[in-house]
């Protein structure tokens, strides 16, 4: 006879987290986006036809530019937006569109717990950063969830990339480092505007970051609202430098 009671979320959590590094673990390995039999999380196809983008990205925002890397070779190009209003980040790295057929790795890590994915983001990332000719940071930390967030979830899908990519890039990972101190609406459901206002205070710096350079690491860069809000936090608390790793940036169109 049922109880009546649910299960305490931080148990979902852990069940979900579960299931799916079983699932890694004892399925055959397939291709997340063709479906192919793959060791890897994409087989060699796909691995190659999807992170290999030829189109220049601004530097601070890592919106695409029309320009292609080859036509700019070692420029340090910036987009229109960021010359006139200058984020408080200053640089990101990102490494393909969010759209479709990508989203989906970044959804099976942020809702189904495929932590390969996050292994996978962070090896193309350090890729990424030793392409860019870009200083390495002191110290690498995710865009915090909020307790209530992190507790239903189980995970943060941020440390899931922070944590592999700080290791390749042999420095060290704080996921405490930053804190949200605000529980926020999603972002995805706001327009810009709110979006900034919905998280202008959200952060607090609970670690010494004075005179570091700062890496922040998150799964899906929109607007750059949270990210900017980031780094306007831990300036404020004295960091030199911010840098964003983002796996998918949305483009404007």
């Amino acid at each position: 006879m049922s109880s009546g009671c649910a299960a305490p979320t931080h148990v979902i959590g852990r069940a979900r987290r579960a299931i799916a590094w079983l699932g890694d673990v004892a399925l055959p390995g397939q291709c997340a986006l063709c479906g192919n039999l793959s060791q890897s999380l994409l087989c060699r196809g796909c691995d190659e036809s999807y992170w290999n983008e030829a189109r220049l990205r601004c530097r601070t925002c890592a919106l695409p530019l029309s320009a292609t890397r080859r036509e700019f070779d070692g420029a340090a190009s910036h987009c229109a937006a960021c010359l006139d209003s200058p984020p408080h980040f200053d640089a990101t790295l990102a490494l393909a569109d969010y759209r479709a057929p990508l989203d989906t790795l970044a959804l099976d890590l942020k809702f189904r717990a495929r932590f390969g994915t996050g292994e996978a983001f962070a090896r193309h990332l350090h890729a990424c950063f030793d392409d860019s000719g870009l200083p390495a940071p002191d110290v690498i930390a995710p865009v915090p969830l909020s307790d209530q967030r992190l507790i239903a979830r189980g995970y943060n899908q941020a440390w899931a990339i922070a944590k592999p990519l700080a290791r390749r890039l042999a420095v060290s990972a704080d996921a405490r480092l930053v804190c949200r101190t605000i529980e926020t609406a999603p972002q995805s459901k706001l327009d810009l505007d709110t979006r900034r206002r919905n998280v202008e205070r959200a952060f607090a710096v609970k670690g010494d970051v004075r005179g570091l350079h700062v890496g922040i690491v998150d799964d899906v860069m929109t607007s750059g609202a949270t990210l900017d809000a980031l780094a306007r936090t831990l300036k404020r608390s004295g960091a030199r430098r911010v840098t964003n790793f983002v796996a998918l940036r949305t483009p404007k169109d």
